[in-house]
């Protein structure tokens, strides 16, 4: 009987899915998948089942959640034909305790739902980001996602008490205590959050829910440089403190390429500035309009910015942030020569703003849409042709374009991935700039968890196996 039919067997009828196109490309476009077959389990027990008979069979298997990763974690274009487990069909909401502020999910649940269950319940789930309709809880704590609201709630993996998942050789992992203290051994639950699907299948976590703050508002501020966006940030943390939820900063290129291309935004300047920073905050107490006038105000009287607009209504809040959210689309629609998820230390940034350029010169001319969650350090800085160019005229410089703007980030204590994982694009990058002992003791672990190879590979770390 051949390993098909042994599937075929193992599994009910309804948990095969066409091989389709949907399951095999990625956002970018720059990779194509393949898959020998695409499996969604209904349930851990048949996660449990597949698993186990595609490690006897030393099949590979590329976890699928919403699919929106940028890395490449979920594309497996070379070497064997791997079995796609797709989470889809447990979307299930396992549990809900309002004393304690935790809802339990399965893997498959989307964002946006988990946001909705927690609204409806009085509580907030704050992990915010674009891909929210389609990004499923799963992949999301695969990658330990970052977004928006970062300053102030943490990344993915300090939103959650604990996981269920399932390992190579179908061993069941249940952690999904809500407890949050629970000091009984090996912290399972970080080991599994952004291991991207390489050391076990998230199936089952428990999330933080957190109080929603009475009163929420927001404000685009003009700034003259990243100099002036960093001592804004600073005056509003002592203004307000824990109460900014997000502050991102936003070049002059991204206005600009959103009047170019779109999608159609309606933009608060009528000429936008060279750099604009977008604060939300969201109070206890007291009102976020007269915060946020406050702070225009001192930072107005300290030089630091020129022009502002404060969301007068929930409505106006909400279409400031639609043009943070639409940047990314009208990225895609220009084509990048290559996008870059990088971190540094956030009283740096302004050193590498004012660096990258003239590395990227030795290259070739570029426009550079620099943009992302400042109160955190992370920049998606990304580079594009000039206008009258696309990014097939500069394929063969994309390598030399990472190495910059990577080798920059290095050097000034960043990292080359601030939420977006390593997946497969950076599995090179992770050799290049990753500490030794920190790669020897993943690579042990690896081995340890899933010595046949099947979990992702090359996802990560390069693939020995399989």
């Amino acid at each position: 009987m051949d390993f098909l039919d042994q599937l075929k067997r193992t599994l009910p009828a309804e948990t095969f899915r066409e091989v389709g196109a949907q399951y095999l490309e990625e956002p970018r476009g720059r990779w194509q998948g393949k898959a020998l077959a695409v499996c969604a389990p209904g349930s851990t027990e048949e996660v449990s089942k597949l698993l186990g008979l595609c490690n006897e069979s030393r099949v590979p298997v590329v976890p699928y959640s919403g699919g929106t990763g940028l890395v490449g974690g979920q594309i497996k274009g070379d070497g064997p034909a791997p079995v796609l487990l797709s989470l889809e069909r447990m979307k299930a909401v396992r549990a809900f305790d309002a004393e304690a502020g935790t809802l339990t999910v399965e893997a498959g649940a989307i964002l946006q739902d988990v946001h909705g269950i927690a609204e409806d319940e009085g509580w907030i789930f704050p992990l915010t980001l674009a891909s929210q309709g389609s990004a499923r809880i799963g992949g999301l704590l695969a990658t330990n996602a970052g977004g928006v609201n970062v300053i102030r709630y943490g990344n993915a993996r300090d939103l959650v008490l604990g996981v269920e998942a399932v390992l190579a050789d179908g061993t069941i992992v249940n952690t999904l205590s809500p407890l949050r203290k629970n000091n009984t051994g090996y912290d399972l639950r970080h080991l599994l959050i952004g291991s991207e699907g390489t050391l076990g299948v998230i199936t089952a976590a428990s999330l933080r829910l957190f109080a929603k703050p009475s009163q929420t508002g927001a404000a685009m501020i003009a700034v003259a440089s990243p100099e002036a966006a960093l001592a804004l940030l600073r005056l509003a943390q002592k203004e307000v403190g824990e109460g900014i939820s997000a502050f991102e900063l936003i070049g002059k290129m991204g206005f600009e390429f959103l009047s170019e291309v779109g999608p159609e935004i309606r933009q608060p300047f009528e000429n936008a500035p060279e750099w604009c920073c977008l604060i939300d905050l969201g109070l206890a107490h007291g009102s976020c309009e007269e915060a946020l006038s406050g702070i225009f105000e001192k930072a107005a009287e300290a030089g630091l910015v020129s022009d502002g607009a404060i969301a007068q209504s929930e409505q106006q809040r909400a279409d400031f942030w639609a043009i943070r959210e639409s940047i990314p689309e009208a990225n895609r629609r220009i084509g990048s020569v290559s996008s870059h998820d990088i971190s540094v230390p956030v009283g740096r940034i302004p050193e590498f703003i004012e660096k990258a350029p003239a590395r990227l010169a030795q290259v070739n001319t570029f426009r550079i849409n620099c943009f992302g969650h400042m109160g955190d350090g992370n920049l998606h800085y990304n580079v594009f042709p000039m206008p009258g160019k696309s990014r097939a005229d500069h394929e063969h410089e994309r390598a030399a374009v990472k190495e910059c703007v990577h080798d920059l980030a290095h050097e000034l204590g960043g990292s080359v991935s601030a939420e977006h994982g390593i997946g497969r694009l950076k599995v090179g990058d992770l050799e290049r700039y990753g500490d030794p002992g920190k790669l020897a003791a993943m690579r042990a672990i690896k081995a340890a968890l899933d010595p046949n190879g099947i979990l992702n590979p090359g996802a990560v770390l390069r693939a020995e196996r399989v």
